[in-house]
């Protein structure tokens, strides 16, 4: 099916980082105000928006992702738009595709001029077909700070769980589970028949998450922060972090959190929030990962283990 096609008539002016940074700022959830200086995390947010702005104006990059993606079409159509929704809403509409593959497109709405509202998202949706309306596009994904069921009609995706180190580290743990520096990737084969039984239950697990690649596990081992999970002195799996935050907030953003099926339950999963906020340095530093919306075991232990929910995305169908 191929929804609308053609591009909106009026295209505004890009903005710079650091005001796409003011906008977003404005739009976090309010819990998370005391957790890191406004200054720093409007540093952090414009940088993490410097890609937005380079993949709406470099023509190299974009030929790559056309050539990849859609080779029948012009380069231009793989540039990012900041373009008005509303009178009063700006949005930054970039294509994306699922785990890079080409059968799985979307549009990202990577940035907004403010908060969105359920009155929005008709134009939000009209701007993503009128814009990318030629690569048939199977969703349009926006943030939010608000629940994810808060946006009528819309499914859940990926949701941002975190608090500071100095708030995780009281919970109870498991007797006999601890963590310890991992030196190698010798229990990888048995992290990924891990996954591949989550995915034998639940088929829409494998959209949901996946398994790190060894060269990036390796990249966590060699900086550290790659980590055996041990429950009576046996290897049960592994929970890694890079030393990097989101949205603006300094921190360690979770990379790979996985248990073997025999380990699975006994709030063993919540309880690496705790060890790994015992294990890594500075009171003030955030500890994010994202879940899924309908993985609700994880989302209820890392909950549990004092994670907040502070906002996520959710998709609105295009077709």
């Amino acid at each position: 099916m191929i929804i609308e096609a053609g591009y909106p008539d009026r295209v505004e002016a890009l903005p710079d980082p650091m005001t796409l940074a003011r906008f977003s700022l404005a739009q976090q959830h309010p819990i998370t105000s005391g957790w890191a200086d406004d200054q720093v995390r409007l540093a952090g947010l414009a940088v993490e928006h410097e890609d937005d702005l380079m993949l709406a104006t470099d023509l190299e990059v974009a030929t790559l992702r056309r050539d990849r993606f859609a080779p029948d079409r012009p380069i231009e159509v793989m540039l990012n738009r900041w373009l008005p929704a509303t009178p009063d809403l700006m949005v930054m509409l970039s294509m994306r595709y699922e785990g890079g593959d080409p059968r799985l497109p979307f549009v990202d709405a990577s940035a907004l001029s403010r908060a969105v509202t359920v009155d929005d998202l008709d134009p939000l949706t009209k701007a993503a077909r009128q814009t990318f309306g030629d690569l048939n596009p199977l969703y349009l994904r926006i943030w939010s700070a608000e629940d994810h069921d808060h946006f009528p009609g819309a499914a859940g995706d990926k949701r941002f769980l975190a608090a500071p180190l100095r708030r995780l580290r009281d919970a109870d743990v498991p007797d006999g589970l601890r963590l310890q520096p991992a030196t190698a990737l010798d229990h990888y084969a048995e992290a990924e028949a891990a996954y591949a039984a989550v995915d034998a239950r639940f088929p829409h697990h494998p959209r949901q998450a996946r398994i790190a690649d060894r060269d990036r596990l390796q990249a966590l081992i060699k900086a550290g922060l790659l980590f055996d999970v041990v429950a009576d002195d046996a290897w049960i799996g592994y929970v890694g972090v890079a030393a990097e935050g989101k949205l603006g907030l300094p921190g360690y953003t979770v990379q790979e959190i996985v248990l073997n099926e025999a380990a699975r339950g006994r709030r063993r999963g919540g309880a690496l929030s705790t060890l790994l906020a015992r294990t890594l340095p500075g009171d003030d530093q955030v500890l994010i990962g994202t879940i899924h919306a309908d993985n609700v075991g994880s989302r209820r232990g890392a909950l549990a283990a004092g994670r907040i929910d502070i906002g996520g995305w959710f998709d609105v169908p295009l077709r």
